[in-house]
């Protein structure tokens, strides 16, 4: 991947992770990933892997728990739903901050946050940190 579509990539998110929103300043020493929206593995040969659309920033530990998985289990209802896309979801229709938690307000919402594990206790703690130190997510 290129890297003038690695900064559009960065500068379309505003530098923050798309998923659970921590800004890569709240990490400096981490560098957040370009990520594939939909894995490589699950697409054609023949398409555009790098297509800014099939791109998203994630942070080290949103990519990471999220792996190549498409969907995961709502834990309210039990139900198989597709996760969070960036590209095409919007993350205020699935999400909201609670002081420094994320809450899952769909069954898309609370499975992603769920299996990308956004409330680990670090990383809330990251974004305590970051919001006491005046950064907003």
């Amino acid at each position: 991947m290129d890297a003038t579509t690695k900064n559009l990539v960065r500068q379309r998110a505003g530098d923050c992770c798309e998923y659970c929103h921590l800004p890569q300043d709240a990490t400096p020493f981490i560098t957040f990933h370009i990520e594939h929206v939909i894995a490589k593995q699950h697409t054609p040969d023949d398409d555009n892997l790098d297509d800014l659309k099939r791109l998203a920033l994630a942070c080290d530990r949103c990519n990471l728990f999220k792996g190549p998985n498409l969907s995961s289990i709502d834990p309210n209802s039990g139900e198989i739903v597709n996760l969070f896309n960036p590209r095409t979801d919007n993350w205020n229709d699935h999400f909201a901050t609670r002081d420094a938690k994320i809450v899952g307000l769909t069954p898309m919402g609370r499975a992603t946050a769920r299996l990308l594990n956004m409330n680990d206790s670090r990383r809330v703690d990251l974004r305590e940190q970051w919001l006491d130190e005046g950064g907003q997510i």
